[in-house]
């Protein structure tokens, strides 16, 4: 699944990470923005790295995840969507843990599609794999009769609920499940006095991306159980958890953390006090403060899962 750190993406479609200016999780609209590259270097390969990161810092939540998935579609899963695929770590993740099925990977991002379909090679699993660039609002062509509907931290990019529930429901066979996973925004990295002379900098950091979410990507943060009830779907879990990676941090977690607040630093660039994007290049410029080399990161990130079946005879 494509994180939105912070839409680590931002606006970065941003996911996921998104960003709407950061936005990790699996996501779709991987092309709404670019985020802090060194010179010379391809910003879609930050993305793919920062989605590639979430998921592996995440690894178990997400494994949790599928199990429950796996539970509640029963045997016989053999079509599976994943929108907004991004990388594919959640079309993988999908084919390991339905070995009968086979998986279209979705985006509107033709070059995150190629980066999945290589990697599909290499995996030897491309004769599983079938991708689609296409946006839910427009329809999915090829895909009907899923069994099973993945997406993360894709549906808040688009602009109309409705027409992106009613492509997924149009792609769903009757009985099957459509699971809809969200971050609450920017993942939490700093200590309150992490730059002393400017305490509370991430809260004021993630203050200013809700604010610019609010304009530029305004269902992010929605109740999407409301909005699968009113598109005609039942929903049968709507659950929230907040994960917490603490020290001894895994392998990637102070990269994970510098490709989001760098993400966000180019975002947020004349949005906030020059002060607060001063003491934000301390902790991705390289030297001795950069996140990168401390020792006191936590890394804190809501995440939420809704899963709904469209009616119709049972699973």
């Amino acid at each position: 699944m494509a994180p939105s750190p912070s839409h680590p993406h931002p606006h970065p479609h941003s996911h996921t990470g998104g960003p709407h200016t950061a936005s990790p999780h699996g996501a779709g609209h991987h092309r709404h923005g670019h985020h802090a590259a060194p010179d010379g270097a391809d910003p879609q390969d930050g993305l793919a790295r920062l989605l590639d990161l979430d998921a592996e810092l995440f690894a178990s939540y997400r494994a949790g995840v599928l199990d429950r998935l796996a539970h509640l579609a029963g045997d016989g899963v053999s079509r599976i969507t994943d929108l907004g695929a991004g990388t594919g770590t959640g079309t993988f993740a999908l084919l390991e843990r339905f070995p009968a099925a086979r998986v279209t990977a979705v985006d509107t991002s033709p070059d995150m599609l190629a980066l999945l379909t290589a990697a599909a090679r290499e995996r030897g699993l491309d004769g599983r794999l079938t991708t689609l660039e296409a946006d839910v609002t427009e329809g999915l062509p090829g895909s009907a009769g899923a069994d099973l509907v993945w997406a993360s931290a894709a549906l808040h990019h688009f602009g109309d609920p409705a027409a992106s529930l009613a492509g997924i429901r149009a792609a769903l066979r009757p009985g099957g499940l459509l699971a809809v996973a969200e971050m609450d925004g920017m993942p939490r990295f700093l200590p309150e006095d992490v730059v002393p002379d400017r305490p509370g900098l991430e809260g004021r950091l993630r203050a200013a991306l809700d604010a610019l979410h609010a304009e530029q990507v305004p269902h992010l943060g929605d109740d999407w159980g409301a909005h699968l009830t009113a598109a005609g779907f039942t929903v049968e879990v709507e659950h929230a958890e907040d994960l917490e990676l603490r020290a001894p941090l895994p392998e990637g977690a102070g990269l994970y953390a510098h490709l989001v607040l760098a993400r966000v630093r180019e975002t947020l660039d004349g949005r906030v006090a020059g002060e607060d994007l001063a003491a934000l290049d301390a902790l991705v410029g390289g030297g001795p403060d950069d996140v990168r080399h401390r020792d006191d990161l936590v890394v804190r990130s809501r995440r939420e899962l809704w899963v709904a079946r469209r009616p119709g005879d049972a699973a």
